[in-house]
């Protein structure tokens, strides 16, 4: 099945569905975006069921459960202007675009806080406290997220460096070795140059962290995955929700890292932030 025949799915099996599970029915179809944003808990309340029915309900439309439920109603609701966003219409104004924006934004981060996988950032944490340096990857739209990443990670006294040149990230792959960790970042997991990167790194016993699709090309040949299965197509749209993601991981993986350094450490990070004191003109 298509995810973007969901909805339409859905209503074709209403004459069969349960009693229960009509009720789940009818309150997706009454407002699938607003589905789209609500937990499980809020949905079943909802409908008047109970959690597990609304779980055997999305299962019975192909999907893994909840979480990926929605993952699938958000795609189906995507179809707007091509090279802008899907949530965006021919003709729509100010007045209803930024609001739309606000919205699939929200959304789609509910639903990826849903899908990331804790022991997966735990993993990543691992690796990257007991990394002899860290050299953070990303092409086109995710050049400036490697280079947010680099400006986050430098205050663990860490060597790291970014970049978004392919032909720097293919020396330095080249050249990292056991206890280097490279961090690619990749909405699609299908660039070919990436893969050949990850690839290279790897030869040469470095560790490699993808934050990109789960079961793209890329995630195959990672040593750890994050994975961000947002439905946002970068071939035809603007790189604009996947790009706000991909930041909050960045965020998840530096505030691991600051845990894991201990109370001790926090002295270090005030002395950078006192740094910047003179710099700045007062508050009145």
């Amino acid at each position: 099945m298509s995810p973007y025949n969901l909805i339409r799915e859905i209503d074709a099996a209403l004459e069969n569905l349960n009693r229960s599970e009509r009720k789940v029915a009818d309150v997706i179809l009454a407002d699938p975006e607003a589905a789209t944003r609500a937990s499980i808990a809020v949905l079943a309340k909802a409908a008047d069921v109970s959690e597990p029915t609304v779980n055997r309900f999305c299962k019975r439309f192909n999907t893994a459960g909840f979480p990926d439920f929605k993952l699938h109603l958000a795609q189906a609701l995507a179809s707007g202007v091509p090279y802008v966003t899907r949530s965006v219409e021919p003709g729509d104004t100010a007045e209803v675009y930024t609001p739309k924006i606000f919205e699939a934004t929200m959304a789609s981060l509910s639903i990826a806080k849903e899908l990331i996988d804790p022991a997966d950032v735990n993993l990543a944490v691992d690796q990257l406290i007991q990394a002899k340096q860290i050299a953070f990857f990303g092409l086109g739209a995710c050049g400036p997220i490697a280079n947010d990443a680099q400006h986050k990670f430098f205050r663990f006294n860490i060597p790291v460096v970014a970049y978004d040149d392919v032909l720097m990230q293919r020396m330095v792959a080249a050249a990292a070795s056991t206890g280097d960790v490279i961090v690619i970042f990749s909405n699609t997991g299908r660039t070919r140059e990436l893969v050949e990167i990850a690839e290279l790194a790897r030869e040469g016993g470095a560790t490699v962290l993808g934050v990109t699709a789960p079961g793209s090309p890329l995630a195959e040949h990672c040593s750890v995955v994050l994975g961000i299965d947002e439905p946002e197509d970068t071939d035809n749209y603007m790189p604009m929700i996947s790009r706000i993601i991909h930041l909050v991981v960045v965020d998840i993986l530096a505030t691991g890292v600051t845990l894991r350094r201990g109370p001790d450490f926090q002295s270090h990070l005030k002395r950078i932030k006192e740094s910047l004191k003179g710099t700045r003109y007062p508050l009145d």
